[in-house]
């Protein structure tokens, strides 16, 4: 039985079928708190004769009505409707009852603790919508859509088209949305609710007039700097306007904060919602207003990129999400104040990089055959390394020929899909330069290769060599052309560090001669891949990473300090640097960090390096460094800085010492202060739960906070603290909940989850008990739980944290056992069990490096 799945097979068969022509939805949200009423009559035409399905996913269908004739309810089945044959023009008429979800998924139902106003959205892709209408569920069967909704009275309603005056009535308000631009059913959305904000408009490029608005949930309007999130929006939409040479494709365009979601944000069309978190009640870092003008201006790519054009089938994803990636931080660094967004993307690359070297690795043009391959390919390299796929392809082809070839492929097939060969196709007429070979080793071919130099030098010191070598790091991938830049920065006599020679040229092959070096003195430190254009791993020579070591505070640029360190942390990963000699150099590195979001890549690579890669006999006396190493910086950090902000939280999590947490109880209660540190309620939550994993507070302390923060936040905030407390008892009553109790919001569990592992990397011991029962609810986890959830449970409670710190337990060999024991188990969770023991054995590698 196909269950909430669906093949490619299936889906190009019903398309060699049918071809969709409108939606007519109605929906009414009045119905209580459970179940909505969800009307949808459909149009279609079809080869005569033949027999498809419909999608709906409900458990209460009232009545199926097909080209004027009742149909028994019973044929829906499984989550579909079984068609018998059709005509040659079809109406559809689906009458039932469909559920709110609290899993993000679907019509999200949330009631606001601040003031119990209840708030709706949607959430569609990947293959959602049928939770809310009834569909033909894939991209590739677009159509145009009106939709009617009925909602308690005062209520604001969202969809792809402007938001129409509402029909008044006593109790109930509806309305009625004129029709959409052709598009696909994951790009619908419903969003409904007391919502408030903001409304403005520009002119688009064409002289229309398009209207804007920014909302949110009431609780939280008092924090919406609308002015701001709208000034980025114009940025964009100039930016794309003339990038693109295509005015914007649709006729509005809202932009809606929402709870509980569980992306960063979606480009439904003409009606993105993002998560509120993005809504920042208290005052927000660099690198958090950097993030979210990243991800305003990624969802405004897809309104051309993906939402004008949309693939076939989900293989060409990476056409989506990379384009709008790289296309986000394209604009950012050119159109914005954020001026060094791509040194920021080095924090996505981080991410792609790592899931490239995962056994699951797979090509950018991913092989998908149901939705279940779609779920787990949200990932890394569909977005990061695509991206950086694409910044090489721009070189290859040459900027003014990459947005000629892309303003064909847009024009040709608006509203309408395609595929990776059309894209292809209109590039190499733009450009002249055939893309097969390029596009096979690079989006053909999964994994990574290593770059590393070779120099040769006389008796003098002088360079008569200097050699780019490339090795396939990844069994099976090809050596790659890389566009990069090669450079030499040596210590001069007034104290600071220059670059002395620089060479931006094609590495292509087993190896590529840098001539300009040859001749002049050998530099202080050789870094392949300056500025950070090509994706490949890289290595530094071992006079280079000695000067590194010694001297990372003193390189003046952000970007080139975070190429030397990521070259650093890979070794690290990789086990070729012990860890211990990592969290030295970057110890070093960031009292002079002031990038906020290359400070939050450190942080996060600190944070790994002390729970999973130094040493067991090495982790106590190096986590007591670290976090006295943080709270000098903390207390050194300039006066209202990121930079002391991120040190104190980053403290609050790595805090050991009973000096630790005094300080932090200092600043707690007030009895210690930090000149020009804001006190904010998430700061004091941070502090807070620090203190729970310590032992130093308990429930009396997180219910007062909690009274004082009656927010959704402080609920979940609440909930991390509670699962924090360092109790045998209270680490497996969470446990139970997060993998089965079904009612709790994603959240939420998610909150608890941060809160469960709190004393991971200080009593590792404590988690013993929970080891077994993890392989043993696997399935059952797979069973009951939506696919979004029961992902992030599969990942998230992965028993890693205990691998070589915990004599006897042994997570790789119980997964491998796993797997071999469960051979009819889902693919998918296959992979996630596989990437995590992966990521365990990388964990033991460094760790025995460490040693040394």
């Amino acid at each position: 039985m196909p269950g909430l799945n669906l093949t490619r097979e299936e889906a190009q068969q019903r398309a060699a079928v049918i071809s969709v022509d409108h939606y007519d939805v109605e929906l009414d949200l009045t119905r209580g708190d459970r179940d909505f009423l969800s009307r949808t009559t459909v149009t279609f035409s079809a080869t005569e004769g033949e027999a498809t399905f419909a999608d709906l996913v409900s458990n209460n269908v009232h009545s199926i009505v097909l080209n004027g004739e009742t149909l028994d309810p019973v044929i829906h089945q499984d989550n579909r409707i079984a068609l018998p044959p059709l005509a040659a023009h079809n109406t559809l008429t689906v009458e039932a009852d469909c559920q709110y979800m609290h899993t993000g998924e679907g019509l999200h139902r949330f009631v606001d603790p601040a003031d119990s106003q209840a708030y709706c959205y949607s959430q569609f892709e990947v293959p959602d919508a049928r939770r809310v209408f009834t569909t033909f569920e894939q991209p590739d069967l677009k159509a145009t859509f009106t939709f009617t909704v009925t909602v308690p009275a005062g209520w604001k309603v969202f969809s792809n088209s402007a938001t129409p005056e509402p029909e008044v009535h006593e109790d109930r308000w509806t309305y009625r949305f004129e029709e959409t631009e052709r598009i696909s059913t994951y790009i619908t959305a419903i969003i409904a609710g007391p919502y408030q904000g903001v409304t403005d408009s520009l002119v688009s490029s064409d002289g229309r007039t398009i209207p804007l608005g920014v909302w949110c949930r009431a609780s939280l309007i008092d924090s919406l700097d609308s002015d701001r999130i709208l000034e980025i929006t114009r940025q964009g939409f100039s930016f794309f306007e003339a990038a693109y040479g295509i005015p914007y494709p649709f006729k509005t365009y809202d932009q809606i904060f929402v709870p509980e979601y569980n992306a960063g944000a979606m480009e439904n069309a003409g009606c993105v919602t993002f998560r509120d978190q993005y809504i920042f009640r208290t005052r927000p870092t660099t690198a958090d207003l950097e993030a979210r003008a990243n991800t305003i201006l990624h969802e405004l790519a897809h309104m051309w990129f993906g939402d004008l054009v949309t693939m076939k089938w989900w293989n060409d994803l990476w056409l989506n999400e990379s384009f709008a990636e790289f296309m986000s931080h394209l604009a950012l660094a050119e159109a914005t104040e954020y001026t060094e967004g791509w040194t920021g993307f080095m924090l996505r690359k981080d991410w792609g990089m790592n899931q490239d070297q995962l056994p699951t690795t797979h090509p950018i043009t991913a092989e998908i055959r149901d939705l279940a391959d779609v779920e787990v390919n949200f990932d890394g390299i569909t977005y990061a390394k695509g991206a950086s796929v694409l910044r090489q392809l721009v070189s290859y082809v040459g900027r003014e020929h990459f947005f000629a070839g892309l303003h064909e492929y847009l024009t040709k097939h608006s509203y309408q899909n395609a595929t990776l060969a059309d894209l292809l196709d209109e590039l190499e007429k733009a450009s002249g330069r055939d893309l097969k070979q390029w596009s096979r080793v690079w989006l053909e071919e999964a994994g990574i290769t290593l770059l590393r130099p070779e120099i040769e030098v006389d008796e003098n010191g002088t360079i008569t060599k200097l050699t780019v070598l490339q090795e396939s790091f990844s069994e099976g991938s090809s050596l790659r052309p890389h566009r990069l830049i090669v450079s030499g920065y040596s210590a001069n006599e007034e104290g600071t560090i220059s670059r002395v020679f620089s060479q931006e040229l094609d590495v292509d092959g087993a190896s590529t001669v840098i001539e300009e070096a040859q001749g002049i003195a050998r530099p202080d430190l050789i870094l392949i891949n300056d500025q950070d254009l090509a994706y490949a791993k890289v290595r530094l020579d071992p006079q280079s990473l000695d000067f590194a070591i010694r001297n990372i505070s003193r390189f003046e640029d952000s970007l080139t300090r975070g190429v030397i360190m990521a070259s650093a942390w890979d070794m690290t990963r990789d086990g070729e640097m012990p860890a211990h000699d990592y969290l030295t150099l970057l110890l070093t590195a960031l009292p002079v960090e002031r990038n906020a979001t290359m400070l939050r890549l450190y942080l996060r690579h600190l944070d790994q390096a002390l729970e999973t890669y130094v040493a067991p006999a090495k982790r106590a006396a190096l986590q007591e460094r670290v976090a006295s190493g943080l709270l000098i910086l903390a207390r050194t950090a300039a006066a209202h800085s990121d930079e002391q902000q991120l040190f104190v939280r980053q403290l609050a999590h790595c805090a050991v010492l009973p000096e630790h947490f005094e300080a932090i109880h200092g600043l707690y209660d007030g009895t210690q202060t930090l000149m020009g540190l804001d006190l904010d309620v998430d700061l004091r939550w941070a502090l807070l739960i620090a203190l729970v994993r310590g032992g130093v507070a308990g429930e009396a302390e997180i219910a007062a906070l909690e009274t004082e923060d009656d927010t959704m936040t402080g609920h979940q905030k609440a909930a991390a603290a509670r699962a924090a407390v360092p109790d045998q008892g209270v680490k497996q009553q969470t446990w139970d909940a997060v993998l089965r109790d079904l009612s709790i919001p994603n959240d939420t569990r998610w909150a608890m989850v941060s809160g469960f592992w709190a004393q991971a990397r200080t009593n590792p011991e404590m988690y013993v008990p929970v080891v077994a029962d993890y392989f043993d609810s696997l399935e059952q986890i797979w069973k009951d739980h939506t696919f979004h959830i029961a992902e992030d449970i599969v990942t998230l409670m992965f028993p890693k944290a205990l691998a070589g710190y915990v004599q006897g337990i042994d997570p790789i060999a119980k997964g491998n056992e796993w797997i071999s024991n469960h051979r009819n188990a889902s693919a998918a969770l296959v992979r996630l069990l596989r990437e995590q023991i992966s990521t365990t054995e990388r964990m033991l590698n460094a760790q025995a490096a460490d040693l040394n």
